[in-house]
């Protein structure tokens, strides 16, 4: 028995090398100098200061590829971003974690799959109110198996309209 939790373990931690190894090459990126922000950079972080040398380097980049970011930003696209971290904050541990969930399954598409996305997400977007009312109420309705064969269905118009488009130019 001995043997084989020695093995198992020894099975696991070598399924883990990766892991270790990818945090080693984030602890092996160097941090970023308080003294080579931006003096607008500096004022924007400035409650980080004090503890600026402390903070994981992976955090440092962050937060001055983010203070740049902001910086760049007009007044309106930081009002825009402003309200948006705020409804970030009221959202649940959990619901934070099914968006983080749904943005790495997005990050996993093709970029046609990525782009579909966005077009469906605009398309919907556009829809009148009641319109969308309509369509989240009939979602929120259907069983797992009507929804999935709902999107074949759109699968499946979206393919034969794409094929009639690119058979006649």
């Amino acid at each position: 028995m001995n043997r084989l939790a020695s093995i198992l373990m020894a099975l696991l931690l070598f399924a883990a090398l990766p892991a270790f190894a990818e945090d080693a090459q984030q602890a092996a990126r160097p941090g970023v100098e308080w003294s080579s922000l931006s003096p607008d950079q500096q004022r924007l972080l400035d409650r980080y200061k004090d503890n600026w040398e402390k903070l994981p380097h992976e955090r440092q980049r962050n937060l001055a590829r983010g203070s740049k970011r902001w910086l760049s930003m007009s007044p309106e696209e930081r009002s825009v971003a402003s309200k948006r971290l705020e409804h970030w904050r009221d959202l649940s541990p959990q619901q934070r974690r099914m968006l983080r969930d749904r943005w790495l399954r997005f990050q996993s598409l093709s970029p046609e799959e990525q782009k579909a996305v966005r077009e469906n997400f605009r398309r919907f977007r556009d829809l009148p109110p009641e319109q969308r009312r309509a369509l989240r109420q009939r979602w929120n309705e259907a069983t797992p198996e009507e929804r999935r064969k709902l999107l074949e269905s759109i699968r499946d118009q979206r393919q034969r309209s794409g094929s009639r488009t690119s058979d006649h130019p």
